[in-house]
């Protein structure tokens, strides 16, 4: 989906809302989430990693407070808008288009975040990468800050739930097309799937799946530690009531770097 030339320009259009939750988090929430996160240190100058950084919104706010920070996302579209915000606003952040598992920082930063539940998306094998490299990627006692959905996520949503909607040209396509959606809950493995087929003149229609796990703060708790992290604190008011169901279904993780690791 990153890669298509229709749904990227869509998924930009929507990270720049600045109003809703949709692609990005709305202003006032990517405000306070980045003055939740600086008050995790003492104000000094940080080397930050932000990872999935989409159209910098994030990175822009560190870098104005001083910070010095590198950006990594896959949409070629995000990151090329990204560099010419910072050049016309002379900020002097490094963006990145890479898939970030493949990164390979050495003790390079005090602070790596990952916002808007990429880390749930990760299937168990890919997610051990990801914490694999956050790690290596940290000087010792270095901080992890991210969001998860938690478990009030399937009761929040509409499980099962099933829609359909049709236009003549909207996000998935820009020609007709019927979308069918439906959400599904595999409660064992704790995922959730919301899948969308896609039916045009074409065929056959086109098929997006986007899988999300959901955590308890003790599953997690458990998971950081097997990967050399010690979970200092989390968070359950940043993310606002939007309209979208998501109030209270998601937190935030402050994960330090064991020293002794």
């Amino acid at each position: 989906m990153w890669d298509d030339d229709h749904i990227s320009r869509h998924l930009l259009t929507m990270h720049l809302d600045g109003e809703n939750d949709v692609a990005s988090r709305n202003k006032a929430t990517i405000r306070n989430t980045v003055a939740w996160i600086e008050s995790q240190f003492n104000g000094s100058q940080n080397n930050i990693l932000d990872l999935g950084c989409g159209p910098g919104l994030y990175c822009e706010l560190l870098a104005e407070h001083g910070n010095n920070v590198v950006g990594v996302d896959y949409s070629k579209r995000s990151i090329a808008y990204a560099k010419e915000q910072a050049a016309q606003k002379h900020l002097h952040i490094e963006y990145l288009c890479e898939n970030y598992l493949d990164l390979s920082f050495r003790n390079r930063f005090n602070l790596v975040i990952m916002i808007y539940c990429d880390f749930c998306v990760l299937i168990p094998r890919d997610r051990d990468r990801l914490l694999q490299m956050v790690f290596a990627a940290l000087k010792p006692g270095g901080l992890f800050i991210f969001d998860a959905l938690n478990e009030h996520t399937p009761g929040a949503m509409e499980i099962p739930g099933k829609s359909f909607g049709v236009a003549e040209s909207g996000f998935w396509k820009d020609n007709p097309s019927l979308a069918l959606s439906e959400n599904f809950h595999y409660e064992e493995e704790h995922v959730i799937l919301q899948q969308h087929i896609v039916c045009t003149d074409a065929y056959p229609p086109a098929v997006y799946r986007f899988w999300n796990h959901y955590y308890s703060p003790d599953t997690l708790c458990s998971l950081l530690n097997d990967h050399g992290f010690i979970l200092r604190e989390t968070c359950d008011d940043l993310v606002a009531e939007d309209g979208e169901k998501t109030d209270g279904m998601v937190t935030f993780y402050v994960a330090e770097k064991d020293e002794k690791k």
